[in-house]
């Protein structure tokens, strides 16, 4: 998916492997991100080792699949599609949205929606019906993000994380892609 303005060009893209400058973008993008707090979990950056081996591995995960937002080619942002395990039928109709962030450098041009929207897109074409996610009540723009694209808050939990020695509260959300929860008709459950 491309998207193109007088300013910038943004795209949002399926990663199977990293080519040229991506996996070094990526890692800048997250640093900036987490340093930022929003870093989907890690406070502090980790050593640039540690987060080259978690994005590596990211892509070896059968059941995920990673999704990245570009602001003029360069990787600023992304968010994972994590489905159940095989071993877990009785989830298999559902997925996560995950490691979903945006560099602070790169926000304001539509990425964090278009990003969401992707990872959507694959989940329907993965056969899943509903989606999940949950975020920290501090990342605004996130809940704005997700809220805009009608996933439906469900449950908060005051001590979600643990943040600069205080407690964070959080929120799950859920998605359900096809309008009621119901299966159509004749159709298996996977």
């Amino acid at each position: 998916m491309n998207v193109s303005d007088s300013a910038a060009t943004i795209s949002m893209d399926r990663l199977t492997g990293f080519a040229g400058p991506d996996l070094h973008d990526l890692c800048d993008a997250t640093e900036a991100a987490i340093l930022q707090g929003g870093g989907f979990g890690w406070l502090n950056p980790p050593p640039r080792q540690t987060m080259e081996t978690y994005w590596q591995g990211v892509l070896l995960v059968p059941e995920r699949e990673l999704f990245v937002g570009r602001l003029d080619g360069t990787i600023a942002g992304s968010a994972q599609l994590v489905r159940a395990p095989r071993n877990n039928e009785a989830q298999s109709l559902t997925g996560q949205l995950t490691t979903f962030f945006v560099a602070p450098w790169a926000r304001g041009h539509g990425l964090a929606p278009g990003l969401a929207a992707r990872v959507e897109e694959a989940a329907r074409a993965n056969g899943l019906r509903v989606l999940n996610l949950d975020v920290r009540e501090t990342q605004a723009r996130a809940i704005e993000v997700v809220e805009a694209a009608d996933f439906v808050r469900w449950g908060t939990h005051p001590h979600y994380a643990w943040v600069d020695g205080a407690w964070v509260t959080g929120f799950y959300y859920y998605k359900d892609l096809h309008g009621n929860g119901a299966l159509p008709q004749g159709t298996p459950a996977k």
